[in-house]
């Protein structure tokens, strides 16, 4: 606990998005004491002189106490903008963002976003208040087969709040770990595969990957039309699904009659005993109360299938970067080839600890007119679809499975502890179906979490699943994770 902070400013900053509309709607605290409180402890937990600095906000946002002010103003006029209205929130640092980088980690893009993603926009049109942005694995991970997540040039690792020598994850790190140390209530997240719920499951925090092309990913720097999404990540599933209803424009939970039909992904597990014994006894908890929970055999994805997937990623990578380079305002690269020939000349800021593999071999396979594309692509789907979700998904409504094991010791230059990744965001990343990370309790002092992997464009039905399993998981196994540094 930091000794400076007042009993009032950590209330405040344990708060949660619904908790805070309730505080805000009562008239308990206001917007501005609550952005205060949070810079206060940003700034206390970012101290590059201090003993956590977490390193996870990339930059605050010069206009939030200014928004703030705003926001309180209005309400007290009586003009409600949305559901969020006061309430604060960071933002992955590849979304851009007026005020913020927008720099995705690389001291490549150096100049700063003209114009809002319009995924910001429709926070903005919601009331919420954006207070800063988070670092990230540079260029969403998908730089060098040794890269360490959570490491960017612009930011440099950021550390988990549960134990400050593991990883936060990745690539949405900054964001995970800013929510698990409480420096912001709501956060938005991109995955490609496993990017939003792997920095969940690492920080003991809630985070969905929607339907692929459900969130706008326009002015989002991107790596893979057929696998990118922007997502919503918080403490809890209820603020989760308040920011989801917002940024996909949804509106609130429609009604569900009966509740959601598991299977269990028995084969989803990874190579840390105990996690899955964790996520085993969750699943046995489930069907105590009634739940009902069939048990299954999910295909695993092969080495074959991770091969298609990375062909496919840097075939599209090569393009749809390309595409954005091109179009962002400003001076700067203009191209993936561009991107390595300045980390090249740039190789003591960009390239200290590892290369940019992924990024050369995907300037050699030219985009998606390379021949290998197409082919790679459609075993991929005939692998994520016809022989894993679709028999996985035959008569239930989602399926459950164990996420990751504990964080990993992050050693920069050596690459990634995902052996202990049970592969579960893998056939969802490539079929481009909403996946979500829940934390079920802590092993070995960290957190760890199950995954749920639901049909296209049915988020209601997973949001609705993970709330039964995170009240399953408080009520009856007594766990409700809560961090104090």
């Amino acid at each position: 606990m930091i000794s400076s902070e007042s009993a009032r400013q950590r209330q405040l900053c344990s708060l949660g998005a619904t908790e805070i509309i309730e505080h805000l709607a009562t008239g308990e605290t206001s917007s501005v004491e609550i952005v205060e409180a949070l810079l206060a402890r940003t700034a206390r937990v970012e101290d590059p002189q201090g003993s956590i600095n977490l390193r996870s906000i990339a930059a605050t946002h010069a206009d939030s106490l200014e928004m703030a002010v705003k926001c309180d103003e209005q309400r007290r006029s009586g003009t409600h903008r949305g559901v969020l209205h006061g309430v604060p929130i960071v933002v992955k640092d590849n979304i851009e963002v007026t005020g913020l980088p927008g720099a995705a980690g690389s001291s490549a893009l150096q100049s700063r976003p003209a114009n809002d993603a319009p995924v910001i926009t429709r926070l903005r049109d919601a009331g919420a208040i954006i207070i800063g942005s988070t670092n990230l694995s540079e260029w969403a991970n998908i730089r060098d087969t040794n890269a360490s997540s959570g490491w960017s040039a612009t930011g440099g690792l950021v550390r988990n709040p549960w134990s400050l020598t593991q990883s936060a994850g990745g690539s949405s790190s900054g964001s995970g770990a800013a929510l698990g140390a409480r420096l912001s209530p709501l956060a938005l997240g991109t995955e490609t595969d496993g990017s939003i719920v792997c920095p969940a499951a690492l920080n003991g925090v809630v985070g969905l990957k929607p339907t692929v092309g459900l969130v706008p990913g326009r002015r989002v720097v991107p790596i893979s039309a057929s696998q990118d999404s922007v997502g919503p990540m918080a403490r809890c599933v209820a603020d989760v699904s308040q920011l989801f209803s917002v940024i996909s424009a949804q509106g609130s939970a429609p009604w569900r009659r009966e509740p959601p039909r598991f299977a269990h992904a028995e084969t989803w597990r990874t190579d840390h005993a105990a996690t899955d014994e964790l996520v085993a006894s969750v699943v046995n908890e489930l069907r105590a109360t009634g739940v009902p929970v069939k048990s299954r055999d999910v295909a695993r994805a092969t080495s074959e299938v991770h091969h298609d997937e990375l062909t496919v990623l840097l075939c599209e990578l090569h393009d749809d970067l390309g595409r954005y380079l091109l179009s962002r305002e400003g001076h700067g690269v203009t191209s993936l080839a561009e991107v390595v020939e300045f980390e090249n000349e740039h190789a003591d800021i960009e390239l200290p600890y590892f290369g940019h593999d992924l990024f050369e071999r995907a300037v050699k396979l030219g985009g998606r007119r390379n021949e290998q594309y197409a082919p790679a692509r459609a075993r991929n789907l005939e692998w994520a679809l016809s022989n894993c979700l679709a028999p996985a998904l035959a008569d239930v409504d989602v399926v459950i499975g164990a996420a990751y094991g504990p964080a990993w010791v992050s050693e920069l230059g050596k690459g990634d502890g995902l052996d202990s990744s049970s592969g579960s965001s893998t056939a969802a990343a490539i079929s481009g179906m909403p996946i979500i990370a829940v934390p079920v309790g802590l092993v070995e002092g960290l957190p760890v979490a199950i995954v749920l992997v639901a049909r296209p464009h049915d988020e209601w039905t997973l949001l609705a699943a993970a709330h039964l399993v995170e009240q399953v998981v408080r009520t009856n196994m007594g766990t409700s994770l809560s961090l104090d540094i």
